[in-house]
């Protein structure tokens, strides 16, 4: 629960630090002391998207940081899943905007992503503002209601996998019946790509080699005339390198019988006369096979050409993308011929994750109705005691179709007169009866969640006299369970039950507009209760009524 917070250079305010107690707290202050700032402020602390138009001084960094006990929560987990210190008695949240708009997130000193703080939020405080009656009358959460007090959480979570995997596999159905679809109507034409493909006999490395040789054969007489140069000059007889290279060979060896030395020489000149006499024979060998046919040529060009002409038909780079678009056409025909076989093992999968989904719907569709009897009894218990004695209060479902969270469509039906048939909530209550009710529907709540800290906002919109204080009856027995309540009221019978009680002031000088808070002793309370009985001028008789309504 929340044990201190400290708000620094917010809007109106240039330091609030202030602590708060377990049980049933209340703050009031006239309308536009500052009281919607504060809560503005802890909003900001709990994941709100930060505007820097909200620091007061530009040129200073606005500070938001709450203090909260957990030790009676058991959210070791949660800290432990984000790698953040955790501490049971003392968790720090904090909140930074600078001037530039930058804003930071902290638990624990450790910084972290918004998305972490809003997390961890949820877990932590219950902001109920004027606006949220307004949720009364939207179906997602009437059921989410009924699935608190159901507590079918393991459930929901089985039938959310279940209905995902339904889901993924009617996706799968759809896309290969997609396919399918634009396949048949594509046959003749993927058939005749496919002919066309492999009716070419396409292999690979062909386009690299057949280019190769029409280059060869196109420059064939170049080719011809140097490699007859070559051969003459390794091989004519009296002044050709092979025969000159076996000349100087013999000298050497005459010559070594004299001079040691020519004989390496005469064994490097042997080595290199071995090596150009082959040569010689090569290109002797080339030249001869070397003649120009204009047949072939024409036979190879054309198929070049009908290789060029496919890669253009079919926007390929490569002989090798050509085999493979046929190999993917090939695919393709054949999964049209198999489409029947695989379109009936996908709608078996479908019908049997269908058929697991349906019972998992039925299985919390059954709780969900034995939770709604729960609800009934609880809020007619509630809302009598809040002063409606012929209420009535229903808690309807009905089943559509299966959905994110299940089948069911809930909706909360409540008459405030014996002779009106309960009716949609929004459509027949007045502002004072829907305060009420969504009172007793967050005490429901808050008894099944055991949040630590649920704040009220001016929910006792529409009441007053002993209406009211039957509200702060609730509040104060929700305080009493180990949970902190706080009512931001204008009303003075909920203020007195309070256990604490807080006042924001609103108050001008020359430096500007200021809003602060303060917590009230006895005294300083009974004046603030009598005021808000009287007004500004306090009479004795306010005075006594205050004490009156404080039990003093």
């Amino acid at each position: 629960m929340l044990r201190h917070l400290l708000i620094k250079n917010f809007t109106l305010i240039d330091r609030l630090d202030i602590d708060f107690f377990e049980g049933f707290s209340v703050i009031t202050g006239e309308t536009g002391a500052g009281k919607s700032i504060i809560l503005g402020a802890i909003g900001l602390l709990l994941g709100q998207r930060a505007d820097s138009k909200v620091i007061k001084k530009a040129q200073e960094k606005c500070v938001i940081e709450a203090h909260f006990d957990l030790s009676r929560y058991h959210m070791e987990a949660f800290f432990k899943d984000n790698d953040i210190d955790y501490d049971a008695d003392d968790c720090i949240i904090r909140r930074e905007l600078s001037p530039s708009g930058k804003s930071r997130a902290f638990i624990n000193d450790c910084p972290v992503a918004l998305s972490v703080l809003k997390e961890l939020s949820e877990h932590l405080v219950d902001i109920h503002s004027q606006h949220q009656n307004l949720l009364i009358n939207k179906q997602d959460f009437q059921l989410e209601v009924v699935d608190i007090i159901a507590n079918d959480d393991a459930l929901l979570a089985d039938y959310k996998r279940s209905y995902a995997h339904f889901m993924e596999c009617r996706k799968q159905l759809q896309q290969l019946q997609d396919d399918i679809e634009r396949n048949q109507a594509n046959l003749d034409f993927l058939q005749y790509q496919f002919d066309e493909l492999h009716q070419a006999h396409l292999t690979a490395g062909e386009q690299e080699e057949l280019e190769q040789r029409a280059d060869i054969m196109s420059h064939s007489e170049e080719i011809k005339s140097q490699l007859y140069k070559v051969d003459h000059l390794l091989s004519s007889e009296g002044t050709g390198v092979v025969e000159s290279l076996r000349a100087a060979s013999d000298a050497l060896h005459t010559l070594g019988r004299h001079l040691p030395e020519a004989q390496e020489m005469a064994d490097r000149v042997d080595s290199c006369h071995i090596e150009l006499k082959d040569l010689a024979q090569d290109v002797s060998a080339r030249l001869e096979d070397t003649d120009f046919d204009p047949a072939e040529l024409d036979a190879i060009n054309q198929r070049l050409d009908r290789i060029y002409s496919l890669q253009k038909k079919y926007h390929c780079e490569s002989i090798d993308e050509l085999i493979a678009l046929t190999q993917r056409l090939e695919q393709q025909l054949e999964n049209i011929t198999n489409s029947d076989e695989a379109l009936a093992e996908l709608q078996q999968q479908v019908s049997e994750a269908e058929t697991v989904c349906r019972q998992h719907a039925e299985q919390l569709s059954d709780v969900r109705q034995q939770a709604a009897h729960t609800i009934e009894q609880q809020m007619l218990e509630s809302l009598v005691s809040l002063g409606m004695p012929s209420v009535r209060f229903a808690v309807t479902i009905e089943r559509g179709k299966v959905g994110a969270s299940g089948w069911d469509m809930v909706s909360f039906l409540f008459s405030a007169n014996k002779s009106q048939a309960p009716q949609p909530v929004s459509q027949v209550a007045s502002g004072g009866e829907i305060a009420r009710v969504m009172l007793s529907l967050k005490a429901m709540i808050s008894s099944a969640v055991k949040l630590p800290t649920i704040i009220f906002d001016e929910i006792d919109t529409g009441v007053s006299g002993k209406i009211a204080e039957r509200m702060a009856q609730i509040m104060q027995q929700m305080g009493s369970t180990g949970r902190q309540v706080i009512s931001i009221t204008h009303l003075p019978q909920i203020a007195a039950l309070g256990s604490t009680h807080y006042k924001v002031v609103k108050t001008e000088d020359e430096t500007g507009t200021t809003s602060s808070m303060t917590l009230l002793n006895q005294e300083e309370r009974i004046r603030e209760i009598a005021q808000m009985v009287s007004g500004s001028d306090i009479s004795e008789a306010a005075i006594n009524n205050a004490r009156q309504l404080l039990k003093l």
